[in-house]
C-alpha cells in the first residue's frame, strides 16, 4: 500500500500526498493528497530561478489579484489554479484543487465504453471534432449546441479574466481546457506555465492547432532572434477563437484541403503558419474542405456549404471574421476575450430549441428570416415567433437600438441584464441580481409575458401599467418599457415565422 508523505509549503502549510502517480504530463508527476480533495504536482527537471520566481507569483499576487477582487470566488469554478508552492532540497512542485466529478466521463465512449474512457477526465479534445464526437462519445456525454455554447461563454470569460490581470495562457487549448457540455461547464488548467509578458517568458510554444500562425512561423528561429514571435496575450486570442469555432461547428478553421509542400512536416508549417488560409475565406476558396473526401462520422460538419460558420449567428461570425480573415496573419486585429464574452452572450439570446425531438444539437440560433429552420436538421419552426428588440436612454428620453435581441421560447426567463444596459451578466452579478424578474409562455395560441418582478414595466403602445403577477400578451409592433429607471429598457416586439 502507498505510504503517505508528510511536507510544507514554502508559506509553511502543512502538505500530504499519496506516494503513488495519478498522472504524468509533460513536465510533471501528480499525485493525490489523502483525501482527494487536492492533488501535488512535482516537477520531473530542476527548476531555475525564474522558474520559482513565477510559481511565487502564480500562487502569490496574480492569485490574490483573482480570487480577492470582487467576485473572486466566482472563479474557483472556472480555474484550477495552483494554491500552494513546494521547494523541498530543490525538488518543486505546485498544489491544486483536484477536479470536479462533472469532469470526468460518467458513461465514456459508444458501445458500453468501447475505448475504456469511463473515468478519465473530459479534455476537449473529444467534443472539439466531429467524428470524436458522433462516432466514439457515448451519446450521453455529447451535450447540445447551447450546452456547447455556454462552454465557450465561460472559457472566453476566464481568459478575459486573465488578461486582464496582465497573464497570458500560453498553450490555450482542448488540451488545456476541461469540458462539461451536457452541464455547460468549463474549466482551465495547467496554470503553473502562465506568461507575464515582459517579465516571465513562456515555458512552452503551444499545442498544435492551437498556436498562432506568427509563432509556428518563427518557430525554427532561436529563441533570441529578433523576428522570434512568443506566446503571449494575443497569440491566447488566436487559441480562444479556434476553441470557439471548433466546439460549435466540430471542424478545425485552418484545416481544409490545399497542399502546401510534399514533405508533411514543412506542408504542417505552412498550413498552420505563413500560408495560413481560413477554410471558410469568401476571396479565397481554395482552402475549402471536400465533403465528398470526409468521413461518414465527420458530416454534415465537413461541408461548409451544409453547415456555414453563418450558423452561429451574426455577433460570432462577425468575430470569426476578425479572427481568420482579418487578424489571422495581423495580431493586433484579432478580437479581445471580452468580445467574444459579449458575442456569446448575445447569441444565447438568439436561440431557438428545435421541434424536432431527434435533433442531436436541441437549439439553433434564429437566422433573421420570415420562415426560420433549424440548420441542423432542416426542421421548420412552426409557430408565430416573437423578437425583442432592445432599446436604451442615455442620457435623454430617446431610446436608441442596443444591438442586442432576445428571441423568445416557452418557458424563457428575462433577466435584469436585459431590463438594464448598466447590467451585464458576468461574475460581479450579485445573487438578487441572478433571480428572474419574468417569464414568457405560449398559452391559448397567444404569446404571453409573465411580469414577476418589475415595479415599473408598462405597455406603452397601450398606454398601460402592467402589475407584478399579470401576464401582458405580445403584439407585433408594441413598445413596452421595462424600467423607467436610469438604464432601463424598451422593447420592440416584432413578429415573424408561421402565423
Amino acid at each position: 500500500m502507498p505510504k503517505t508523505i508528510t511536507l510544507k509549503a514554502t508559506d509553511g502549510t502543512p502538505l500530504q500526498y499519496v506516494d503513488e502517480i495519478i498522472g504524468q504530463g509533460g513536465m510533471k508527476d501528480v499525485y493525490f493528497s489523502p483525501d482527494r480533495s487536492y492533488v501535488v504536482a512535482f516537477f520531473r527537471e530542476k527548476q531555475d530561478y525564474n522558474s520559482i520566481e513565477r510559481l511565487e507569483n502564480i500562487v502569490g499576487d496574480y492569485r490574490r489579484k483573482i480570487f480577492e477582487q470582487e467576485g473572486g470566488s466566482y472563479w474557483k469554478n472556472l480555474y484550477c489554479w495552483p494554491e500552494k508552492l513546494i521547494n523541498i532540497g530543490g525538488r518543486v512542485g505546485v498544489t491544486a484543487p483536484a477536479y470536479a466529478s462533472n469532469y470526468f466521463f460518467e458513461f465514456g465512449s459508444a458501445n458500453d465504453d468501447m475505448l475504456g474512457i469511463r473515468g478519465s477526465e473530459k479534455q476537449g479534445k473529444w467534443f472539439a471534432s466531429a467524428n470524436h464526437r458522433q462516432k466514439h462519445l457515448d451519446p450521453r456525454e455529447r451535450g447540445d449546441w447551447f450546452g456547447y455554447l455556454r462552454v465557450c461563454l465561460k472559457i472566453a470569460r476566464s481568459v478575459r479574466r486573465m488578461h486582464a490581470a496582465g497573464l497570458a495562457h500560453s498553450d490555450l487549448s482542448y488540451k488545456n481546457v476541461l469540458v462539461d457540455p451536457v452541464g455547460g461547464n468549463a474549466c482551465l488548467i495547467d496554470l503553473d506555465g502562465l506568461v507575464v509578458p515582459g517579465k516571465f517568458p513562456p515555458d512552452v510554444v503551444g499545442t498544435p492547432d492551437f498556436i498562432a500562425p506568427e509563432v509556428m512561423a518563427t518557430l525554427t528561429l532561436p529563441r533570441d532572434a529578433k523576428n522570434k514571435a512568443l506566446p503571449r496575450i494575443e497569440t491566447d486570442r488566436h487559441a480562444l477563437a479556434v476553441l470557439v469555432y471548433m466546439y460549435l461547428l466540430y471542424r478545425h478553421p485552418l484545416r481544409g484541403q490545399k497542399l502546401h509542400d510534399q514533405d508533411p512536416q514543412k506542408d504542417e508549417e505552412l498550413l498552420m503558419g505563413s500560408k495560413a488560409l481560413f477554410i471558410e475565406n469568401p476571396r479565397d476558396v481554395s482552402n475549402r474542405l471536400n465533403p465528398k473526401s470526409a468521413r461518414p462520422s465527420e458530416l454534415p460538419w465537413a461541408d461548409t456549404n451544409r453547415i456555414p460558420f453563418s450558423v452561429a449567428g451574426p455577433y460570432l461570425k462577425e468575430l470569426f471574421e476578425q479572427s481568420f480573415i482579418g487578424g489571422l496573419h495581423a495580431p493586433i486585429k484579432r478580437p479581445t476575450a471580452e468580445d467574444f464574452e459579449v458575442a456569446l452572450i448575445r447569441t444565447i439570446d438568439l436561440l431557438q430549441p428545435c421541434s424536432n425531438k431527434k435533433c442531436d444539437q436541441k437549439w439553433f440560433v434564429f437566422d433573421n428570416t420570415t420562415n426560420p429552420a433549424c440548420p441542423f436538421c432542416g426542421t421548420p419552426y412552426n409557430r408565430p415567433l416573437p423578437i425583442l428588440n432592445l432599446y436604451s436612454a442615455r442620457g435623454s428620453s430617446t431610446f436608441r437600438p442596443d444591438n442586442h435581441r432576445v428571441m423568445v421560447y416557452h418557458n424563457q426567463y428575462l433577466y435584469l441584464w436585459h431590463v438594464f444596459r448598466t447590467i451585464f451578466p458576468n461574475e460581479k452579478l450579485t445573487s438578487d441580481q441572478t433571480k428572474p424578474v419574468g417569464y414568457f409562455a405560449f398559452h391559448g395560441n397567444k404569446w404571453m409575458f409573465v411580469n414577476q418582478t418589475l415595479t415599473g414595466l408598462k405597455d406603452v403602445t397601450a398606454d398601460k401599467p402592467i402589475p407584478i403577477g399579470e401576464a401582458l400578451e405580445l403584439i407585433d409592433g408594441q413598445q413596452i418599457l421595462l424600467s423607467p429607471e436610469e438604464g432601463g429598457r424598451l422593447i420592440q416586439v416584432q413578429m415573424t415565422g408561421t402565423k
